[in-house]
């Protein structure tokens, strides 16, 4: 699934914030516990070194006991044996609190009146705890809350800077080419985005400059053949009619008197679609599509009947479309020879009008027609079609032109094209 590219760039932001929220947490929790517990160490100590100094030289022996009792967290044992200063964390039950409570604890050798004894100190760290947990939970929360702003503000300021990237991509998306030369982009401050425009602009003019071109090449080269191809077209009909002609000249003049009519269609259709991107049929009316449809009707039935091709038709005489009625008997005609020319011997024709739509069915070829090129021009599903390959391109092009919808559907061996309106 794609996505755009301002989600991507959060979505690794995101990554990149949950990997420092979840490493740098716990790592300040215990780089803190270090520094309290150098903190608390450095106290014991300073306890120990007061004791040496103002304590350890006046106190007897017999004092021990009174000294512990009045001293509670500074206190004078039974040597343990140790010889060396020795701090480790321990719980100790308080009895004020009635739990236990954890402390840094300080043992030490110590001489009284010349016998070892073991000099303990021990420091509450509920409160350090406590603080380091209010400290770590505060740079969280302070953490969180700079991620979030940050995203929220990379989002805005994002979709800002974007916005002439995304306004040229849906004006590109808009533009066709045949009903426009230029698109008006959004100027940006950004040099990149300017950069982008200018050559947005740039290639549609250069285009839309081949189109015309090509398009005005096509309709002159199409009505400056008409009168040759027409002057050609009758010589050879005058031709065949003459009787001193044998078989064999008569037949390779009939081939060329078919190929001249099939250029005639193929300067006609050409013709067709040239005005019709040059919106040439441009006045619209209401027309109903089951006169037009009688009347072709009574045109094709003859070329029809030489395949002995059965046409059906259920209409319905109320609906009216909004169309040029010249295109509309285009369309007709084109569907009809559409249905006729790719249809079988002994075949069939269906055509059904509704108030939504117009369905032309037809027996033909076992297998459905690829429509990936379908409507393209000179596009042909059979190769060794008699036909230009530019009829559904007409097609396609007046159900564009009237907004309407064409769709093509193959099933029970029969093929069709329905316009929805």
């Amino acid at each position: 699934m794609n996505k755009k590219l301002l989600n991507k760039t959060l979505n690794y932001y995101f990554i990149y914030a949950l990997i420092i929220l979840i490493t740098v947490g716990p790592v300040f929790y215990v780089v803190t516990n270090i520094l309290y517990e150098d903190d608390a160490n450095e106290d014991l100590y300073a306890i120990k070194k007061q004791f040496d100094k103002f304590n350890k030289d006046d106190l007897k022996i017999s004092e021990i006991l009174l000294w512990n009792r009045f001293n509670r967290d500074v206190t004078i044992q039974k040597f343990n044996g140790i010889h060396n200063d020795s701090l480790f964390d321990h719980s100790y039950y308080d009895a004020l609190n009635k739990e236990n409570e954890p402390f840094r604890v300080l043992n030490s050798p110590v001489k009284i009146e010349g016998k070892w004894f073991t000099f303990s100190a021990k420091i509450n760290m509920v409160e350090k705890e406590n603080l380091i947990g209010s400290t770590a939970f505060l740079f969280i929360s302070l953490l969180l809350l700079l991620i979030i702003g940050f995203f929220i503000i990379t989002k805005i300021i994002s979709k800002k800077l974007w916005l002439p990237f995304y306004a040229a991509l849906e004006k590109m998306e808009q533009f066709e080419i045949d009903k426009s030369t230029s698109v008006k982009l959004i100027q940006s401050t950004t040099e990149e985005f300017n950069r982008l425009n200018n050559a947005i602009d740039n290639l549609i003019r250069k285009n839309s400059s081949i189109y015309q071109s090509q398009r005005e090449f096509i309709e002159n080269a199409a009505h400056e053949l008409q009168t040759p191809i027409a002057i050609f077209k009758g010589k050879l009909e005058n031709i065949l009619q003459r009787k001193d002609l044998n078989s064999e000249q008569f037949k390779l003049i009939d081939d060329l008197n078919n190929t001249t009519t099939r250029l005639v269609k193929l300067n006609k259709n050409l013709l067709v679609l040239s005005k019709i991107d040059s919106n040439s049929y441009n006045e619209i009316e209401k027309i109903k599509l089951s006169e037009i449809i009688n009347i072709q009707l009574a045109f094709f039935s003859e070329q029809a009947l030489s395949k002995k091709i059965n046409i059906t038709t259920e209409l319905s005489n109320e609906v009216e479309v909004k169309s040029n009625h010249f295109l509309a008997e285009i369309l007709i005609s084109n569907l009809f020879l559409n249905t006729i020319n790719h249809n079988e011997l002994n075949g069939q024709i269906i055509v059904k009008l509704t108030n939504e739509s117009i369905i032309f069915s037809n027996t033909g070829t076992l297998l459905p027609l690829h429509t990936e090129k379908m409507f393209e021009r000179f596009s042909k599903s059979n190769p060794s079609s008699q036909g230009n390959g530019l009829g559904l391109s007409i097609i396609k092009k007046i159900v564009d032109i009237n907004h309407w919808s064409i769709n093509y559907h193959f099933n029970n061996r029969m093929h069709t094209f329905e316009i929805v309106f």
